[in-house]
């Protein structure tokens, strides 16, 4: 059953996790080594990844003998590590700088940038709480922030200035921060998920 709650609810916890906008340093470093970035082909790409995890995760796991627990945990490992990269000004996940323009739009922007595996981590364990429907609109609603923030990069550079920047940057790890704690405590502790 849709619902606005869900979808507003299921939009922010992703948009956190995806951290579009604190991601702009490095969409930009990016673009000035490799020249230009298929924003169209890399949200494509970030879209499938989700919306396939989404429906296959469970079963993707299961083929691996991955309890859902033991991935939210992975998960909550890696969303805690982006928060406090985000928080500490430290930089513990690196793009690749022999990236191509066609590759630099695959990787690392779909892949782990946008739908890293803190994405579909949060994506997997939402699945506990929200209407896989609730969750696909959700996905829908951020991959067109994405590709709406991958087109205008530079405007964003000018408009919010490096101050901007670095306090979307904080505000996101500690949203980041506390999500991955709450993950982490349903997982160990009550064997349920967010």
């Amino acid at each position: 059953m849709l619902s606005l709650k869900e979808i507003f609810s299921v939009t922010l916890i992703l948009f956190s996790v995806i951290d579009i906008l604190g991601s702009i340093p490095i969409i930009i470093n990016l673009r000035k080594k490799v020249g230009h970035i298929q924003s169209g082909k890399a949200t494509i790409a970030a879209g499938l990844l989700m919306i396939l995890f989404l429906f296959l995760g469970q079963s993707i796991l299961k083929l691996f003998g991955i309890g859902v627990d033991d991935f939210a945990i992975a998960g909550a490992l890696i969303i805690f590590a982006l928060g406090a990269e985000m928080i500490l000004g430290i930089e513990l996940f690196k793009p690749d700088p022999e990236a191509s323009t066609t590759s630099a739009s695959i990787v690392p922007i779909a892949f782990p940038l946008i739908a890293g595996a803190g994405t579909l981590t949060t994506i997997l364990t939402l699945k506990s709480e929200y209407s896989q429907a609730n969750i696909a609109i959700g996905i829908v609603i951020n991959l067109a922030v994405v590709y709406a923030v991958l087109k205008s990069t530079n405007w964003l550079e000018q408009k919010l200035g490096k101050t901007g920047l670095d306090v979307l940057r904080r505000i996101f790890g500690i949203i980041l921060l506390s999500i991955a704690i709450k993950i982490f405590k349903s997982a160990m502790f009550s064997g349920e998920m967010i």
